[in-house]
């Protein structure tokens, strides 16, 4: 088991540690959900351990689709060991269904589907509520260079096509999802961060329950009850 050396960051849902290896961190998943950029709070047990188990799961669907990211390893219940990366603080959206901002900022009826997908960019920033922004906003302000701005697309329509698939098989509707890219020590794009519940929207196919954070948001259910299902629904994958 890789071991803790000092704490390098916490957020509202993860902290991360260094390690005695300058390229590996230490990804923790905590108990907290939180909502509207953490206006909403909560501390749910065993929310952490079922954020690392999905996490774990998706990123695995990832490597199956020859997908880069920075997963290396498990390491305990609510942890796993990741490539050290130099984050873009950007966070990319691909969106299936219509919901959430998208429906609120357009006008549009919650749930329909899209013809193809739409992928968004929002800067990543909890005090300035991670305001959307453009290609220009990420060239001018050197976020990401074109190339690279042109890598995070495509490789985020592949985790679309990739997870969608596997999701759909598992009898889960991918509505939505956030990712982030940041840079190895080899100069290397890779996904980074997490994927979970928390940052996606995942309905139930045929019954169109909703699993992921809105139930949290919108005080729909039982939060673990639904990433419970989902967890249930991938295994089977």
């Amino acid at each position: 088991m890789v071991e803790e050396t000092k704490l390098l960051y916490e957020g509202k849902a993860k902290k991360m540690y260094e390690t005695s290896d300058p390229n590996l961190l230490i990804e923790y998943f905590k108990d907290d959900a939180t909502a509207f950029n953490g206006k909403k709070h909560a501390v749910i047990d065993e929310k952490g351990a079922m954020n690392k188990a999905i996490t774990v799961k998706i990123f695995g669907w990832m490597n199956e689709c020859g997908i880069p990211n920075h997963f290396v390893e498990e390491n305990s219940g609510r942890e796993i060991v990741v490539k050290k990366l130099k984050m873009i603080p950007v966070e990319v959206v691909v969106r299936n269904v219509v919901a959430g901002s998208l429906a609120k900022r357009l006008g549009l009826k919650m749930g329909e589907p899209l013809p193809e997908p739409i992928l968004e960019f929002f800067y990543k920033s909890d005090e300035l509520d991670d305001p959307m922004i453009n290609e220009n906003h990420i060239k001018v302000f050197k976020w990401a260079d074109e190339a690279t701005l042109d890598k995070m697309k495509e490789i985020a329509f592949r985790v679309n096509e990739c997870l969608k698939t596997r999701f759909d098989k598992a009898g889960i509707t991918l509505v939505d999802f956030k990712i982030e890219f940041g840079f190895d020590n080899d100069g290397n794009l890779l996904v980074g961060d997490e994927f979970t519940p928390d940052g996606s929207r995942l309905w139930d196919k045929e019954t169109g329950e909703i699993l992921d954070k809105d139930r949290f948001r919108k005080d729909l259910g039982d939060l673990i009850e639904g990433y419970e299902k989902i967890m249930m629904k991938i295994s089977r994958i």
